[in-house]
């Protein structure tokens, strides 16, 4: 039996789980008690030679002691040994470092001697060379050799760099100028000639000797002015066809013999061929010069370009504005165009969409070319293709700067179009066809003015690609102050035929201000009939219908423009402050804008715009940062005049629903059947009549009708099952507003009674309780002190006072049951 001694220096040795697993290892065949002796006589034999094998070691370890001691100390005699020998090399060496010192600054002295001998021995040679070059110079330049004469001004400028500002080659330094013009002259003909002819190895040669003397740009000049030359004819073909048509159309009128073989052919028409012409002229150029020039093509035909849109610019903006002028007949027939519209020259004149609609034809083409071009100078530097973007899209950028005050033109000018008059005052009877026509005409127009702000979002996002988004919403948020100014205007007028411009009049009758005797003064609302005055009631409900359009239709519009606001802060390639520059085109950071185009990304026209427009690119980050605000408005006043057309319509339709009840309750407060005496009779009949008397009972008439009325402006609103709550919801509470505004100026009119008698209480009772029961019809709640009225007016005189002093008080409005106890002269007092 093998016994593991392994586990017994566990830390967490545990002998009786030890014990157990040493009996479970037994053989079955052995006794329990013979298999535990035999393992404690193995453990009592292993203890033993542990203990005699620890026992030797500790002797042998005793033994070694005295001679490991011995060794300590020698190794400790030559660690002190040790240090006193370093301590001396340390000394001797700081004495040396004291005298080396000396030494290298002494030569250091030297070294710099030598270098200055070195660089005046040098300084000499390039002097005497300078000489020597200058005197030779004539006759490199008699030879011809051009070549030569490039590496003996090269040489000479060397010279002149090594020698610096020295009076005595002064002169030497403006001959060197001078000869650097006439070698420039003398190359120039040859390298036109060589580009001209497609020379190749002329043109590498004359390339390389303006190059050697520090003349590459007069290689762009050159290049550019032999090929802009035919670049201009090609420009200058619209206007000589322009003058040949002319010439041959004036020639046919004087002869009466019109055979000509060309047309009038417009610029828009024409401008594609020639972007077509010119990007096959570049692209052979970019070929060529791939061979000619392998090191500079990348620049030099973006530098053609470059010059070739700077050469045509005046002319081409020029154009831009004739060809937007012809697309309206006013201006086409002054040959006038945008730039003459804006600048005032024509002061009876407008931009017309049509003007900017066509600027975009024509901004479409050159975005075409634009893409083109930059396709075929891809491998161009960034800085390069920017430059060269920035050229194509120049002639527009003179309208795109006035986009702003263009839009609002046209947007003023459609609106001003809009015909919303019609509530010009007509003869009696006509009020309410006036009215209606004049809603049909607001309501119609709210989706008209909607889609002309649409379709200037759209013409801003096709004309300058969003990067006048801020000009944009200015001008939008103006135009919808003007229309709905034209609202407010056209409501005022319509308080007119509505009968309800002297509300304030009324008001004061109503509250007794007007103290005037006398029964009700005659208005134009009485002089019309019962089916006109409901026509105006429906007309003036309609009105409600176009607020709602407009708070619904400029809401929705709104969303729409900050999702598009929202589309563009995606799509525009700007980022503030550095951020998102992987992925965005443009980046801002302190007022710097810097260009990264990532995955052979396009330039836009916005990216192009904004290059250069550091504080215009910060003020549209802000905007597009503010619209993804959920609080953002993106017609902050405009918002706010609409909820207030909203409420001014409210108002006006209120007044002219509740016009009748102030008409019909004007003078009941001053009737004279409240202060009438009682008849005599010799049988007992009431003394007053049981039925409502005709004012209060017109009155409870129109407001049982009015139900009616609101239904069908309900069923217009609640065209799908989705607004049936809304529009249920919409009758009620105008339902209850009207009954409720009945009902104060009943009350305001019943307070200003002075003084009523025990028959004209008793009357005004019958009146009370009709109205009652005609507003519980309604399910309009009846206010406390309208029953109070009622109440106390029903109560003989001579129970009054027992009425108000009993326990029932608590149901009654104390301030007007006395009030009524002064009218019946009732005297609480004991």
């Amino acid at each position: 039996m093998m016994v593991d001694l392994g586990s017994f220096s566990d830390e967490k040795f545990d002998a009786k789980k030890w014990i157990n697993n040493a009996v479970k290892a037994r053989h079955p065949a052995d006794a329990l008690e013979k298999h535990l002796v035999d393992l404690e006589m193995k453990l009592q034999l292993m203890s033993e030679e542990i203990s005699a094998s620890l026992e030797e070691q500790s002797s042998a370890s005793i033994l070694r002691v005295p001679r490991a001691t011995r060794d300590v100390i020698r190794i400790r005699d030559d660690a002190v040994s040790l240090r006193s020998s370093i301590s001396t090399i340390l000394t001797k060496i700081k004495q040396a470092e004291g005298s080396a010192a000396d030494s290298i600054a002494a030569l250091a002295k030297v070294d710099t001697v030598k270098y200055r001998m070195e660089a005046a021995y040098k300084t000499l040679q390039d002097a005497a060379g300078l000489t020597q070059l200058s005197s030779t110079v004539e006759d490199v330049f008699a030879s011809g050799d051009l070549p030569r004469a490039a590496e003996t001004l090269a040489s000479m400028r060397h010279c002149l760099s090594a020698v610096g500002e020295v009076a005595e080659f002064a002169n030497v330094r403006k001959q060197l100028e001078v000869l650097e013009d006439r070698l420039d002259a003398m190359v120039q003909p040859r390298l036109m000639d060589a580009l001209s002819n497609r020379k190749v190895d002329v043109a590498q040669e004359m390339r390389g000797i303006l190059v050697r003397i520090g003349r590459f740009q007069s290689l762009e000049v050159y290049y550019t002015k032999v090929h802009l030359k035919s670049i201009k004819q090609l420009w200058d073909e619209f206007e000589s066809r322009q003058r040949t048509t002319k010439f041959q159309t004036n020639h046919s009128a004087n002869t009466n013999e019109f055979q000509s073989n060309h047309s009038s052919v417009s610029f828009s028409t024409w401008l594609p061929s020639f972007y077509d012409e010119l990007l096959l002229c570049l692209e052979q150029e970019w070929k060529w010069c791939m061979i000619a020039f392998p090191d500079d093509y990348k620049t030099l035909v973006p530098k053609l370009l470059i010059e070739t849109m700077l050469a045509v610019n005046s002319s081409f903006i020029s154009r831009i504005n004739l060809a937007t002028g012809d697309a309206v007949p006013e201006t086409k027939a002054l040959a006038k165009g945008t730039l003459d519209l804006l600048s005032g020259d024509m002061p009876k004149g407008k931009i017309h969409s049509k003007h900017l609609d066509a600027m975009i034809e024509l901004h479409n083409v050159t975005n075409t070319f634009a893409r083109n071009i930059q396709h075929l100078f891809s491998e161009s530097a960034m800085q390069v293709l920017l430059d060269t973007m920035k050229a194509v899209y120049s002639p527009f950028e003179t309208f795109k700067k006035k986009y702003g005050q263009m839009e609002r033109t046209i947007l003023a000018s459609e609106i001003g179009k809009l015909d919303l008059r019609g509530a010009v005052a007509r003869g009696v009877g006509a009020q309410g066809i006036e009215l209606s026509e004049t809603v049909r005409r607001m309501e119609e127009s709210v989706p008209q003015v909607i889609l002309l702000l649409e379709a200037a979002v759209e013409r801003c996002i096709n004309f300058t690609g969003g990067s006048e988004a801020d000009e944009l919403i200015v001008a939008l948020d103006d135009i919808m102050l003007q229309y709905i100014s034209m609202l407010n205007e056209t409501l005022k007028s319509l308080r007119a035929v509505c009968g309800v411009d002297n509300t304030s009049d009324i008001i004061k009758r109503d509250s007794g201000s007007d103290k005037k005797e006398g029964t009700h003064n005659p208005r134009k609302a009485d002089l019309i009939t019962n089916e006109e005055e409901w026509s105006m009631v429906q007309g003036a409900l309609q009105i409600l219908t176009v607020a709602d359009c407009l708070t619904s239709r400029s809401s929705v519009f709104e969303a729409s423009l900050r999702a598009t606001l929202s589309r563009l802060s995606t799509s525009l390639p700007v980022s503030a402050f550095g951020e998102d520059q992987n992925q965005r085109q443009l980046s801002i950071d302190d007022g710097n804008v810097s260009v990264n185009l990532a995955g052979g990304a396009a330039l836009d026209m916005a990216t192009v715009r904004l290059a250069d427009a550091p504080e215009k690119a910060r003020k549209l980050v802000s905007l597009l940062e503010q619209s993804k605000d959920p609080r953002f408005h993106a017609l902050p006043l405009a918002s706010h005049r609409v909820s207030t057309f909203e409420e001014t319509v409210n108002e006006l339709v209120y007044d002219v629903l509740i016009s009748k009840v102030r008409q019909r309750l004007s003078d009941v407060s001053r009737m004279p059947i409240w202060a009438s005496a009682e008849e005599t009779s010799a049988f007992p009949l009431p003394s007053f009549s049981s039925y409502p008397q005709s004012y209060i009972t017109s009155i409870g008439e129109y407001l049982l009708t009015l139900p009616q009325q609101l239904e069908p402006l309900a069923e217009g609103i609640s065209s799908d099952d989705a607004n049936a709550d809304e529009a249920q919801f919409f009758a009620t509470e105008w339902m209850f507003k009207v009954a409720e505004g009945a009902t104060a100026i009943y009350v305001e009119q019943l307070r200003g009674i002075q003084y009523i008698t025990e028959r004209g209480a008793q009357q005004l009772s019958v009146d009370i309780e009709y109205l009652a029961n005609v507003l519980s019809a309604l399910s309009v709640p009846i206010p406390s002190i309208l029953t109070t009225f009622q109440t106390c007016l029903s109560t003989p005189k001579d129970q009054l006072k027992d009425l108000i002093k009993s326990d029932s008080t608590t149901q009654l409005d104390l301030p007007i049951a006395n009030l009524i106890c002064k009218m019946r002269r009732v005297n609480l007092d004991p």
